[in-house]
């Protein structure tokens, strides 16, 4: 066997993502609102793989973390201190050689109740650093918009993005950063994971379950009201920025059938078109006739203005980016079968698999599966903007010795070298959590994605101090040969 070099594309963007929610910190410092995500609390107690109990938020939640002026109890108010510790972060990630970085805007700093007149001016000179330190690397910045960080004062004031005026309210936002920044980002998002509304409609949408007779129509109507927004901030990219990119993101949630059933097969196939119901509003500029049954059969009625049709078809994206961790499997019959989560969803347990420890299902074969599920769908570019391995670090020495990240990414890049080969059309890779911070789904900071080790527990204590793992370094000669070691024997199946 040889170790020859497996290249990817020239020019592959090779990065890692952060949101602003779960690094910043500092969740009152220069002015900055509250937002949805400084609603969030630890569950100690909760089970890894418990992702509903984790993510429910109720009214009495609200009502206590508007009266808590303390960061005690809230992880994602202290985040890792990107805020004040981004310039040691960026020369960690120079080294490492990172291309782009994901990162994204929150809202609350710019406009901090979401409906000012006037944006926050110390709010936008953090952005204005932040961008001159990435520029001063060479790294491209890659930046979401709406990142599960909506302010907290519209979820109050008038029901989240169920109400259209909050179209108005984020449209302004977009404009206000993209023509500050014109000159420093050409990569763009609109909304992380849209998809997630209909899972986890607070963080999502600002949707509280219990102020509404019927949730699923207000979810449905919070997300008609997204895809206009995305549309309107597609369009204003365009006129405001030119030559810029700006793309959706969608959670790839690529589902087998259990079996060879044609009720497991049909379930598996309905589950992945549902699945891409979000990408296609947003790339084809129209809702797809098979979600019609779906909105008869729930009793949902879309309010539309005059013109948001017309809106969608002209103004759709100009790539599409996912987020992939796991797969999933369907079947008509669940009874008694053993389940497992991943990323805020669960479902049988596939048998082929091994499981972290966190309970998602390492399925790096998947991701080959769902490049060319999208590629063939829509040809479109793609961009995988979220992936990664959740999992527990020891700290033996000073030194981490993660060669578990670095397996499963190996497995995943040898995969995604298979999908270009396929024909896919990949602009490049963000690793998820780049640097370890505030896990999203459990508020947790002991569940660790990074190739930099951040020096903080759950409770909060620790000196914050970065110290990269084995696999910082494994990743840094990937990306410097742009290409992956690799032996004489395939990399799965070819056609």
């Amino acid at each position: 066997m040889s170790n020859q070099i497996r290249k990817f594309p020239e020019g592959f963007l090779w990065g890692g993502a952060i949101a602003a929610n779960q690094a910043e910190g500092a969740w009152n410092v220069d002015g900055k609102g509250l937002s949805t995500a400084d609603v969030a609390i630890f569950k100690k107690g909760l089970s890894k793989s418990d992702y509903k109990k984790h993510n429910k938020v109720d009214e009495e939640q609200i009502q206590q973390a508007m009266r808590a002026n303390t960061a005690e109890g809230y992880p994602k108010r202290r985040g890792v201190d990107f805020y004040h510790r981004y310039p040691e972060d960026m020369a960690l990630f120079k080294e490492m050689g990172l291309k782009t970085l994901r990162v994204s805007i929150a809202w609350t700093r710019i406009f901090p109740n979401g409906d000012e007149e006037e944006p926050n001016e110390a709010g936008l000179l953090f952005y204005d650093r932040l961008f001159d330190e990435m520029k001063k690397h060479d790294i491209e910045p890659l930046v979401t918009l709406s990142h599960y960080e909506m302010p907290l004062y519209l979820v109050n004031q008038y029901g989240g993005w169920s109400h259209r005026i909050v179209v108005d309210f984020f449209v302004k936002f977009s404009r206000v950063v993209f023509d500050r920044y014109k000159d420093k980002v050409k990569y763009w998002l609109t909304f992380n994971e849209i998809d997630s509304i209909v899972r986890h409609p607070f963080t999502s949408g600002g949707i509280v379950s219990e102020r509404f007779d019927n949730v699923e129509q207000a979810v449905y109507q919070a997300l008609h009201h997204q895809f206009v927004a995305s549309a309107l901030a597609v369009k204003y990219c365009h006129e405001m920025i030119p030559g810029a990119k700006i793309g959706c993101m969608l959670t790839k949630l690529t589902t087998y059938p259990y079996s060879c059933n044609p009720k497991d097969v049909l379930k598996a196939s309905k589950n992945n078109q549902f699945n891409m119901f979000f990408t296609d509003v947003q790339v084809r500029g129209e809702y797809p006739r098979f979600i019609n049954r779906l909105f008869k059969e729930k009793n949902i009625h879309i309010e539309k203005q005059l013109g948001d049709d017309e809106l969608l078809k002209v103004h759709t994206v100009d790539f599409i980016s996912f987020s992939y961790y796991n797969s999933l499997v369907a079947t008509e019959n669940s009874e008694g079968m053993e389940t497992v989560s991943g990323n805020t969803i669960g479902g049988v347990k596939n048998p082929y698999l091994e499981v972290s420890e966190w309970g998602w299902q390492i399925d790096p074969i998947g991701i080959r599966i769902s490049l060319n599920d999208l590629y063939d769908r829509y040809q479109l570019p793609l961009f995988i903007v979220e992936n990664g391995l959740g999992a527990y670090d020891k700290v033996e020495d000073g030194k981490i010795n993660d060669d578990y990240r670095i397996s499963y990414h190996e497995q995943h890049f040898q995969q995604m070298l298979e999908a270009i080969e396929d024909g896919v059309e990949l602009m490049g890779y963000t690793s998820w959590g780049i640097l370890d911070l505030i896990s999203y789904s459990s508020s947790e900071m002991e569940k660790r994605y990074g190739f930099i080790h951040v020096d903080q527990d759950n409770d909060g204590n620790g000196t914050l101090n970065r110290t990269p793992k084995k696999s910082f370094y494994w990743y840094q000669e990937v990306i410097r040969q742009n290409g992956l070691k690799i032996n004489d024997e395939p990399n799965g199946d070819t056609f």
